[in-house]
């Protein structure tokens, strides 16, 4: 279920509310009583990043994935020194 987000037009009092897509949606606000709350348009909080398939089943042509770098992962790890024989246990 989606949060809804509303204002009172009377008080300006803000709420968000969780609630089915087929609810109606909140007339009444809590604050002062009156019949004037307005649903907002907001974004959505979330956004997808990594691997997964959004990421590798619509990409076409030289897109780059959004959590590339430009660096490849074995540049990094030269530049860190590669395994150092930590908590991998591969000393």
């Amino acid at each position: 279920m989606p949060f809804y987000e509303y204002r009172c037009d009377a008080c300006g009092h803000e709420l968000e509310a969780l609630q089915k897509m087929s609810d109606d949606p909140l007339r009444d606000c809590p604050e002062c009583g009156k019949p004037e709350l307005v649903k907002l348009v907001s974004a959505a909080g979330f956004r997808l990043k990594g691997g997964g398939w959004y990421e590798t089943d619509f990409k076409s042509g030289k897109k780059k994935n959004v959590h590339d770098s430009g660096e490849s992962k074995s540049s990094s790890e030269s530049k860190a020194g590669g395994c150092s024989g930590g908590a991998c246990g591969c000393a």
